[in-house]
Order: C-alpha cells, then structure tokens, then sequence
C-alpha cells in the first residue's frame, strides 16, 4: 500500500496541484492570487496525505485524487483568506466557507463566496474548485448514501473556521461555547478536542471514496462516522496544531494545544485519541487501511523537523514509540521524503 501511494498516488496529486498553481497565477486581484499560491505551495503536505484514500477499496484513483486535492484546495486557501489577509468578519468567513457545503453537494445552488469578503475578483478559482469537486461526485454510485454525513462534516467544518479566526479577544469564548453546545457530553473529550476534529477534512475523503461502492450501507456508513468522528479527525488536527505551536504562538494564531496545561497532558490526550482511533478502527471493513492511516499521520506529521525541537521532541519521540514498529518504519520513509524533498 506503501508503494502503490508513493508511486502512484503522489505523481497525480503533484499533477493535480500543478494544474491548481496554473490557474491560481491568473487571479487578478494580488491578495487573492497571493493567498492562492501560497496556500497550495505550503500546505501540499495536506493534499499528498490525503490522497491516501484515493486507495481505498473501489475508487478510481484518478478521480479520487482530483476530488481530494480540490476539496483539500478549498480547505486550504479559505483558511488562508481567513487567516493571512487581515480580516475578522464572522459573516465573510461563513460566505467563504459555503464553498466547502457546496463542493460536497451538488444539488445546492452555487453561492457568492465573496459576497461580504474585501477581495472578490477571482477569475473564477473558486468556483472551479467547486466544479470539479461536484463532478466527480457525479461518477459515485452511493454518494447518495454518505451525502447527509459528508455535508455534515462540511458543515461543523465551517462553522469553526468562520470563529477561529475571528479577532484574538472574542474567538476563544465564541469557540467554547460553540463547541460545548455541539459537544454536549457525547464524547469523553475536552471541547478544543471536539472543536479540533472538526477542522479535518479525512472523514471527507473517506466517506466520498467509500461512495465508489454501488453496495455501500448506511450502516456502513454510520461506522465509518463513530470511528472516525471525532477519533482519527481529533488526533489528526491535534497532530497539526502540536507541530505548528511555536509557528502559531509567533503569528498570533488561535492553537488548542495551548488548552493543555503542559507536555505531560498534551502526550496522554494524543495517546487517548491513538487509542481510541485504533480500536474504532478495527472494527470497520478494511481495517488495516485505516490502521495504515492512524500510523501515517503519526509518521507524516512527527517526521516533521518541528516536531523534534527541543520542547516538542520528547513528546513526539514517545508518540512514535507508541505507533509501534509500522509506525516507526513509515516514520524513517517521511523522514526519507522529506529529505529529497517529495513531501
């Protein structure tokens, strides 16, 4: 699986991306262009692991890969435009975010995402994004059978981006108390945790490839949504938030990591959500892919450089450790990657 996602998956998202950076180059208006460029030149790593699903059992790799790094495109440009341009318009963010609602549903009508937005002239970058998310959709036999929950995913998605980035003195309470009315005792997890998971776009792409199989249940479905929300999705984001803390503490960005009170509560909870992720995990159809996932991200993202400064390195040392020895090998290939420079 390993290799077929080296050498296979890679080169098309690379291709995908490419194609990305061609149109983004043609936005008129510069902060958008810019945003734009650099969402996808510094953030490739999110699309290059979630094409991992693109391998999942009944997916056409080509199609998956290209709803993917869409979607993930979309992701990640919006949270640039909500973070790097210097705005904190609640109302903006929500317009924005409709794109992701838009993207996984093709019978909603297409919306105005710059409608309450400073910048607006586009080309068109964001709708086609848009577009091709929903085409691809079209080619899946059961996307009717995951749409309510892959909608429901965008949705806690971008309710939370349109408040992480409001300004620094509000956000926190706004995401707090959002966060602990979604949350509402139904997990055992602090709400930054519940708040986290929700900023994970791979119940998405699980969901959008499972949809490949024309005999897909909606029990099926509803496992795949117990074990991967908010168990894969926290330790995802949580990973990310762990590796960016002093890069976020600099920019003055929003981290719920900085929710632990210190190392030795931020290394249990990661080691919880391992946990959790795993034994929901085994209970799925394919369960090695999803374990192959849970030890991907530990490896993807502890591979890291910043996950070895000096306050982060005993955690993530301890995190490999608790990957086992999968973990540790795909650790030393990100690490390999990262050293020619593929990831």
């Amino acid at each position: 699986m390993i290799i077929r996602f080296i050498s296979k998956v890679f080169p098309l998202v690379s291709k995908e991306l490419n194609f990305w950076i061609s149109k983004a180059e043609q936005i008129p208006d510069w902060e958008l262009r810019v945003q734009a460029l650099s969402s996808i030149r510094a953030k490739k790593f999110h699309a290059q692991g979630g094409g991992v699903y693109a391998l999942y059992t009944g997916s056409a790799i080509p199609d998956t890969v290209r709803f993917i790094v869409a979607l993930q495109t979309i992701s990640d440009y919006l949270d640039n435009l909500s973070d790097r341009a210097g705005v904190t318009d609640e109302s903006a963010f929500f317009q924005l975010h409709l794109a992701m609602l838009d993207a996984v549903d093709p019978a909603r009508p297409v919306s105005d995402y710059y409608r309450e937005y400073p910048f607006k002239e586009d080309r068109g970058y964001l709708e086609k994004l848009v577009t091709i998310c929903r085409r691809q959709i079209e080619k899946q036999p059961s996307y009717r059978v995951v749409l309510p929950k892959i909608t429901a995913y965008a949705q806690r998605y971008s309710e939370l981006q349109s408040l992480k980035h409001l300004a620094p003195e509000i956000r926190e309470a706004r995401l707090s108390k959002w966060a602990r009315q979604k949350l509402a005792s139904r997990f055992p997890i602090h709400w930054w945790e519940y708040a986290a998971a929700t900023g994970s776009t791979l119940g998405m792409f699980l969901l959008y490839a499972a949809s490949a199989d024309p005999a897909l249940t909606p029990e099926t479905v509803e496992a795949i949504d117990r074990a991967y929300f908010p168990w894969v999705t926290g330790l995802h984001i949580l990973l990310d938030y762990f590796i960016d803390a002093q890069e976020d503490r600099e920019m003055g960005d929003y981290n719920f990591t900085s929710k632990y009170q210190n190392q030795a509560e931020l290394l249990n909870r990661l080691r919880f959500l391992i946990e959790q992720s795993t034994q929901a995990c085994r209970a799925l159809p394919r369960p090695s892919f999803h374990l192959t996932v849970i030890r991907g991200l530990l490896a993807l993202y502890l591979s890291d450089p910043k996950a070895l400064d000096p306050c982060r390195k005993e955690v993530s040392l301890e995190l490999i450790r608790r990957g086992g020895a999968r973990c540790r090998w795909y650790h030393r290939c990100c690490g390999l990657l990262r050293m020619i420079k593929i990831i």
